[in-house]
């Protein structure tokens, strides 16, 4: 077990072989059968949808919860790791994951045929989708926030992009802000997720 364990990779293969098997087990328990219809990817995706937001949000969270905040606690002559170790990492994961939570969201929504009118606010359905549309429209904020302003921005403060000491001190600024602002929209955007499905507006 500590030999998957100590692996990353071994321990997330790993809870997905367990998600298989746990899946397999409760159908032949409940004795639903293996029908991979509508229904079923509906809710795979809805699956996936939640796994990547919570890798989004969370890396969004330790960020301002944690990274943000204590970085002026650590000695100057740690500060590189971290700018240049766990920052791009974390990077990495925080941007794909947004980008994965908003392909999943938009395919689900697709799927279970409330796409435009989320979108729309819900004006074509009489209000149906409000809340899952202000909810998606928040979520739409964030990803443009992520991908075109917080990395592009974090990208000269790594160094990943030639800026001047000027320029790096403005930039990163630039991305905590936003990076506050999608922590901000991230409270109001997952009551919104799931006050439609759970009676939140009733």
């Amino acid at each position: 077990m500590s030999s998957i364990l100590s692996d990353l990779q071994k321990t997330v293969v790993s809870g997905l072989v367990l998600t298989v098997i746990l899946f397999i087990l409760i159908r032949l328990i409940v004795g639903t059968g293996f029908a991979l219809d509508h229904a079923w990817f509906a809710f795979f995706f809805r699956w996936l949808h939640v796994l990547s937001g919570v890798m989004w949000i969370g890396l969004l969270w330790y960020f301002n919860f944690v990274q943000i905040p204590n970085m002026p606690n650590i000695p100057d002559e740690q500060k590189p790791a971290i700018g240049k170790v766990i920052a791009p990492s974390a990077l990495w994961w925080f941007r794909w994951g947004a980008m994965a939570t908003m392909v999943t969201g938009i395919i689900l929504a697709g799927m279970m045929g409330y796409l435009v009118e989320a979108l729309t606010l819900g004006l074509i359905d009489e209000g149906a989708s409000t809340p899952i549309g202000v909810g998606m429209w928040l979520g739409l904020i964030m990803w443009f926030n992520v991908w075109f302003i917080i990395w592009p921005n974090q990208r000269k403060v790594l160094g990943m992009v030639e800026a001047n000491a000027d320029e790096k001190a403005a930039s990163a600024r630039r991305a905590m802000l936003f990076s506050r602002t999608n922590t901000l929209l991230s409270i109001p955007m997952l009551f919104c997720m799931v006050a439609q499905q759970n009676g939140g507006f009733a």
